[in-house]
């Protein structure tokens, strides 16, 4: 499908951000860059005079204080879609705000880590809920949004969301709830893991003798180099190893230390204990 197509069936959505901090701007701003939507479709709010100055002198966008008079406008207009993109612990005032601008008609997509569907539709009244967790790399277009939705959305309102969380990278959709929580701990906490590594491995260079500057760059572009040709190669991260790995030689030495020191279980730790953080956050 054309993007132009695709704007098309665009052309009747009115998107409400509810709240609008770095990652609700990158959504608006892929949107805005794909041309899928005009900013008139667009309002938000934001509790800071400041911040809803520079949305809107940045997109020209609506903006609101109150997270009621951005939902309502987006009601009005028709065509309603609210984006919760608020921390965990705001998540109960704000659907408080909410609860009366919302319709049967309204599609609500939370971006709110470990917020249950079922909360979000017992506030709110509404059985069209879609759950999802994007990550820090959509802020250039790059990242993936893993997401699911109930089972009241239309084939039709299920592709316009496919269509909007498309806008700032890649999205997969997942059968239930319980796989937004480990996406929460794999792919949206992944760029934590990644970018301790990349600190290690940049101290390490310095320790080595190069300036900070050098030694950032190599690990970057080494690191960006490897993750590119693994995904041209699509062949398991073993085989790409021992491609690399020579008898004796240096990657076997590395490789003998990581595995002493048990990077794999401390990885596999980090990921799980992550998990078990965004299961509770949706009981709490």
């Amino acid at each position: 499908m054309s993007l132009k197509n695709t704007a098309d069936k665009l052309a009747n959505t009115n998107l409400g951000f509810i709240g609008c901090g770095v990652m609700a701007e990158s959504m608006i701003k892929g949107l805005l860059d794909k041309e899928l939507v005009n900013s008139r479709q667009i309002s938000a709010s934001h509790p800071r005079e400041e911040r809803r100055h520079e949305l809107a002198d940045n997109y020209a966008i609506n903006v609101f204080g109150g997270n009621s008079n951005a939902s309502e406008t987006v009601t009005k207009a028709g065509g309603p879609v609210l984006i919760l993109c608020v921390k965990p612990q705001r998540l109960d005032a704000v659907l408080e705000d909410l609860k009366d601008s919302v319709t049967a008609e309204t599609i609500v997509i939370s971006i709110v880590a470990g917020a249950r569907t079922k909360t979000i539709s017992n506030a709110l009244g509404t059985d069209k809920i879609v759950r999802c967790m994007p990550n820090t790399p959509s802020q250039i277009g790059h990242g993936i949004t893993v997401w699911t939705a109930t089972e009241k959305l239309s084939n039709d309102e299920q592709m316009l969301v496919k269509t909007l969380l498309g806008a700032f990278g890649k999205e997969m959709r997942v059968e239930n709830e319980h796989m937004i929580d480990m996406a929460t701990s794999l792919s949206a906490t992944g760029p934590t893991y990644t970018f301790l590594v990349m600190e290690a491995l940049t101290d390490a260079g310095v320790h080595l003798g190069f300036s900070r500057e050098m030694s950032k760059e190599l690990v970057q572009e080494t690191m960006l180099g490897a993750v590119l040709f693994a995904m041209e190669s699509d062949l398991h991260p073993a085989e790409l190893r021992n491609m690399v790995t020579s008898p004796g030689g240096t990657s076997a030495d590395a490789i003998y230390q990581m595995e002493k020191g048990g990077l794999r279980t401390v990885l596999s730790k980090a990921v799980f204990s992550a998990y078990k953080k965004a299961v509770r956050l949706g009981e709490e």
